[in-house]
Order: structure tokens, then sequence, then C-alpha cells
């Protein structure tokens, strides 16, 4: 039968090499004599060998007991390790926190969030996923995937919980040669009309593509689409070609595309939610939620503190 001893067993083979006596490790340990010694004679017992000799020193180990001296103080120092590193992630200092994101995010509020959390928590594995689908970013935190979604248009379920964040102003981006990129000042959303519309397909970001639409609709125009692309960039990228003007978070003005003029839009805006799993034990987030709240800037956009409905 194969025989099984515990890390007491060896924090006691330990303090008796460390102290070259049975009575040095009994008062270090705090217990008896009479207790180490019995330890002592078991645990050679089941390894059949002779852990110490005595010399004129005290308590020397033998070959054996040095084989085992070295291999009980690499176990005693990783469970001690193991201990601590169970503290820490208890306290929201160690672990894994995964963070999906809409593009918009990244360029503001968030980017700074990130930087200070990188900064004051080093020791947790940050992870960041990007992803333009609004309904892929919920579906990711309902499934687990992301312990929180930074995005704009969260689908309702009941099993998540959110927090309208950032309200954003959109922004026009159009091509720089057209009419409509002579003037600074906010634009009327009737402009919608007067240039084809570069949108996100709707099968890729339903929810994206009909907030343009809902626009146009308030505005009485009919939107005409001139493209369909996937990507931010892909979208500046006709925007500057002349295919028309795209609908997005103004926050994207900081990609400085060349060939595209963003021109806000009067009266409209975008909210960012932060969404998580109701029951979500992840003391990590406790910790993220701290360093939003103590982030924001005077100069931020309007930062929106009513919790949303998911």
């Amino acid at each position: 039968m194969p025989w099984r001893y515990d890390l007491r067993l060896l924090s006691y083979l330990v303090a008796i090499a460390e102290e070259g006596s049975v009575s040095g490790a009994a008062r270090r340990l705090n217990l008896s004599q009479p207790t180490v010694s019995r330890q002592l004679r078991e645990l050679e017992q089941r390894l059949g060998v002779d852990l110490f000799v005595r010399s004129g020193r005290g308590l020397t180990p033998t070959t054996a007991g040095a084989a085992l001296l070295q291999r009980a103080t690499r176990v005693l120092a990783e469970a001690d390790a193991l201990l601590n590193d169970v503290r820490l992630a208890a306290q929201g200092l160690t672990g894994r926190l995964t963070i999906g994101f809409t593009a918009s995010a990244i360029h503001g509020a968030l980017g700074r969030v990130l930087g200070r959390f990188r900064t004051e928590l080093p020791d947790v594995d940050l992870r960041l996923v990007e992803v333009f689908d609004d309904v892929e970013l919920t579906a990711g935190v309902v499934d687990g995937t992301f312990d929180v979604s930074v995005q704009r248009l969260p689908i309702h379920d009941t099993r998540l919980a959110g927090r309208a964040w950032i309200r954003e102003p959109l922004s026009l981006f159009l091509p720089a040669a057209h009419p409509l990129a002579k003037r600074r000042d906010p634009a009327p959303v009737t402009v919608l009309g007067d240039l084809p519309l570069i949108l996100w397909p709707r099968e890729a970001s339903p929810r994206a593509y009909d907030e343009v639409l809902a626009l146009c609709t308030r505005a009485g125009v009919v939107p005409r689409i001139g493209a369909e692309a996937r990507t931010v960039q892909t979208i500046l990228a006709l925007a500057a070609a002349g295919f028309g003007g795209a609908v997005m978070a103004d926050s994207y003005r900081v990609l400085h595309r060349e060939g595209v003029v963003a021109r806000r839009l009067a009266g409209t805006s975008t909210v960012v939610y932060l969404v998580w799993r109701k029951d979500d034990a992840n003391p990590l987030l406790a910790r993220f939620w701290a360093i939003v709240n103590a982030t924001a800037l005077p100069g931020d956009p309007e930062d929106v503190e009513a919790p949303a409905r998911l």
C-alpha cells in the first residue's frame, strides 16, 4: 500500500534539520518534544530509512534525509505560494479578467481605465477582445467568454446587469471633398438624406444598422445605402474614396483618417454600456468598478449614472 505524509510532517522534518535537535524543533513548533520524536520515528518507519544521525553538533541529516529535506523545502515553499495565490485571488489582486469591447470604446474612457488597471494590478491576467457586433458582445457575457462587455447596444437578458456609462456624440464621417465637409458646425440629421450611407451589414451588427436607419426615420429622410463594411478602418477607407458618409461614435475622429472629415450630428448621441452577469463572483469585478468610478475626468462626455435595463 502506498504511504502518504502531509505538509505538517514535512514542516517537522525541516524544523529538526534547521534547529539541529528534536527539542529545538519542538520549541519552534510549540509542540511537546515526545510528539515531535514520535512523528519522526513514524516517518522513518514508513520510509524504512534513518533520516538523521546523532553527531557532536546534534542531529545531522543522513543521505536519505538530505534528499527528502531538499524536496520537502520546495514542497513547503510551493504550498505557501499556493496559499498566497489563493488569498490574492480572493482579494481581486490576481486572476483573470476578460473584457470584450466595441471599437469606439477604447478611444476614450475605457483606454484610461485599462491603463490604470494595468498599473494598479500588474499581476492580473487582463484579456481584451475587440468585437464589432453588439449581439456577439452580449452573448459573450452570457456564456462566460467575457466578464464585462463595453458596448453601445446591449441585448435584453434577465441574467445580465448593466450600467449606462458614457454618453457620446454621434458624428457623420464624410469624404473631405463633399460639400457637407466644408462646415464645422453640427449638421442637422436631415443631411443623412443628402448622400449615400456606409453601414455595417445588418447580419453582422443589426442593432448598429437599425440605429442609423432609425435616425433617418425620425428625421423624415429616406436612406440610400452606398456601401457596407465590417470594420471601422474599411468604413473610413470607403468614405475617403467617396462612397458616402458613415454615422459613428465621435471618438473615431482620433483615428485621423486622411481624406475623411468628421462633423457632429446635432441632437444625437449614443450611450456606452458596461454589461456583466448578475451571478459573476469574480472579485476582480469590484476592482474594475472601483477604477471605472475613479477614472472619470472633468472633460469627459456626460457620465450616465442610472443602471441600464437589460
